[in-house]
């Protein structure tokens, strides 16, 4: 408790004194001008970071609806790949390729739009930071 009267005591002994001079004018201006230069390099980050997440969006969307006509218009006899190994783990795979593939293509994009909208929070929580600061 005394600690604290303690620094209340000397921070109430302390009287700033502002000078209406052209030095601290200058000074504050340049800081204002930094302040600024920061602020706009944040909006244009996030600009940035907000097109990028589009354009994985996108290229996410085509990619995947492509895989998927690609799967779903060929034969159900017709395998993915194949092997001129016989063994039987490869005999599996040959015979499960289209359900690993769709299952693959599957879990793929399911992490790419948990990846997409783990972004997209990011950048609220940023936007969030930068208009409370």
């Amino acid at each position: 408790m005394t600690k604290d009267k303690a620094l209340e005591e000397l921070f109430l002994a302390q009287t700033p004194h502002f000078d209406d001079n052209a030095d601290f004018m200058a000074k504050l201006t340049k800081r204002l001008d930094a302040v600024e230069y920061i602020k706009q390099h944040q909006e244009a980050t996030i600009r940035r970071y907000k097109m990028a997440t589009v354009a994985a969006f996108v290229v996410g969307i085509i990619s995947g609806a492509g895989a998927m006509v690609f799967l779903l218009s060929m034969p159900v006899e017709a395998p993915l790949f194949t092997f001129d190994v016989q063994s039987d783990i490869l005999q599996w795979l040959f015979n499960n390729s289209r359900l690993i593939t769709s299952s693959a293509l599957a879990l793929l994009m399911s992490f790419g739009l948990a990846s997409i909208i783990a972004n997209i929070q990011d950048i609220l929580l940023m936007r969030g930071k930068q208009i409370t600061c």
